[in-house]
């Protein structure tokens, strides 16, 4: 029948065809009690910018990505875990003054069998601090079970594994978990630029073991090994501004108040004495 005809049709032809058709299809109804909470998706409010805020325009599509998919733990200064939140939110500074947003974070050194330390170069495309010299690896744990044990850090050192294959493409095989050792921990805060900043409640881990370094560029600009005086003319150059050089705000915190004492411990196999995870070091 033309669609046309149909304006021909008497009314109660019209719904004679309706209900017909109606008839011909059957929908199966269930109360949404019914459905497994597991199938309902999840949704969580983001607590600063949106994505398609058009400041971000310009922002790596990788470095993009990671900042809205990665979800990192809320902690208070004890610790403690009370949430998650998008790596985004997490380092906008409105959000770290306002809200004082503070999450977890670790730091990697890891040194060779000469006793050398593996410094990287950050990449140009990073959001904070980028292109500035630090130490071997530095990240954060996400809210997903396996990064959020609390037993002997468990948690951080597995995220560590996973991030030194994501960032320098050092396989698991040769940083096993148990090759860790977690140190301390010290809460810092630090501006990036206008925008963005750090506040983390950041793991010091330690590891000796000779690995295959491959780079990933998304994330890696350069990478060097350096001895304990290679290192310390490596910060008079960024003291002195010299070559445009400049170090992360952790690792400078790190190597002013524990990395010179703790590396004596490296050279003497003796790092088990040197750990104290009961302090939270205010720097």
């Amino acid at each position: 029948m033309s669609a046309s005809s149909l304006f021909n049709l008497p009314l109660i032809r019209l719904r004679s065809l309706a209900l017909s058709f109606s008839s011909s299809f059957r929908f199966s109804h269930r109360p949404l009690s019914s459905i497994s909470p597991r199938k309902l998706p999840t949704f969580r409010a983001f607590s600063g910018t949106a994505m398609t805020d058009t400041k971000d325009a310009g922002m790596d599509a990788v470095q993009r990505r990671l900042m809205f998919e990665d979800e990192c733990i809320l902690v208070d200064e004890t610790d403690r875990v009370l949430g998650h939140d998008s790596k985004y939110n997490c380092h906008l500074m409105e959000n770290i003054e306002a809200k004082n947003l503070l999450h977890r974070a670790f730091s990697v050194f890891l040194f060779n069998s000469k006793y050398e330390l593996l410094l990287q170069q950050r990449s140009n495309t990073k959001v904070t601090f980028p292109l500035v010299w630090t130490n071997t690896c530095c990240s954060h744990p996400l809210y997903r079970e396996s990064e959020l044990i609390q037993e002997n850090a468990l948690g951080v050192r597995n995220a560590a594994q996973r991030k030194l294959l994501d960032e320098l493409g050092i396989v698991a095989e040769d940083v096993p978990v148990d090759e860790f050792t977690a140190l301390g921990r010290m809460l810092y805060k630090a501006p990036s630029d206008g925008k963005w900043g750090e506040h983390e409640l950041d793991y010091l881990l330690f590891i000796v073991r000779d690995v295959k370094v491959q780079p990933n560029p998304d994330e890696v600009a350069d990478i060097k090994y350096v001895s304990r005086e290679e290192l310390k003319e490596l910060v008079k150059k960024a003291d002195a501004g010299e070559e445009g050089l400049k170090l992360s705000p952790w690792f400078r915190l790190v190597v002013d108040n524990f990395l010179m004492k703790w590396w004596d411990h490296v050279e003497k196999g003796t790092l088990g004495e040197a750990i104290d995870m009961k302090t939270i070091h205010k720097l």
